[in-house]
Parts: structure tokens; C-alpha cells; sequence
């Protein structure tokens, strides 16, 4: 079964980060996508740019009104994401409680519609 696990964290904490944190935390990302790669478990995953890159569109009586930023107003942001594969709810969890973010963020696990 395919789930996405959906990263999210206080974007804002990052410009916090000393360069040694911040290499700490990529080289962590990296050992996790090496591992989840080398599993077979990982069908995609990307990083997201930052918010104020983002825009939200919505189609109200035919017309299309976009937004700069999110629409979610929320301490946390969404981040990046995993497309993964599990056999179970049990081993998705097991894969999202090893992303680095899990540690001050959060990780949503949510099972892919299959269409």
C-alpha cells in the first residue's frame, strides 16, 4: 500500500540554524533517503521551497483567485514529503518516526487514495 508522509516544521527555525546544525540535519536526511532508497520503500520525495514561494488558488463562481503564501495558517509549514510503500499502517509509522523532522516537527502518515 503507498502512503505519503507529510513533513512539516516551523520553517522560520531554520534561518535559526548554525551551519553546523544545519549539516547535521542534512547529513541526517541523507543516512534516512540512503536507507529508505536501499529498502526499496521510497517511490518518491521531494523538499519543498519556502512558503513565501507558494501560492493558493481557488475557483469561486468561475473565477480563478490565487493567493500569495499558504492557506493553512498553522505554526508548522509543510515542508517535503515522502511517497513510500508498506505493507501496513505499522511499517509506515516505522518509516516516518525516522525522519529527521519527526524529532521537532511532525510527520503525517496518510494512506494514498489508489484511483
Amino acid at each position: 500500500m503507498k502512503y505519503m508522509l507529510l513533513i512539516q516544521s516551523d520553517e522560520s527555525g531554520y534561518a535559526k540554524m548554525s551551519e553546523e546544525a544545519m549539516g547535521k540535519l542534512m547529513g541526517a536526511y541523507g543516512q534516512f533517503a540512503e536507507e529508505i532508497q536501499s529498502a526499496g520503500a521510497c517511490i518518491a520525495g521531494h523538499r519543498l521551497q519556502p512558503t513565501q514561494t507558494a501560492t493558493t488558488v481557488r475557483v469561486r463562481d468561475g473565477k480563478t483567485l490565487t493567493t500569495d503564501g499558504p492557506f493553512a495558517e498553522t505554526k508548522e509549514q509543510f515542508g517535503g514529503y515522502y511517497l513510500i510503500e508498506a505493507k501496513d499502517l505499522d511499517e509506515a509509522i516505522a518509516w516516518a518516526a525516522k525522519v529527521p523532522t519527526a524529532e521537532y516537527g511532525s510527520v503525517e502518515v496518510r494512506p494514498v487514495w489508489e484511483m
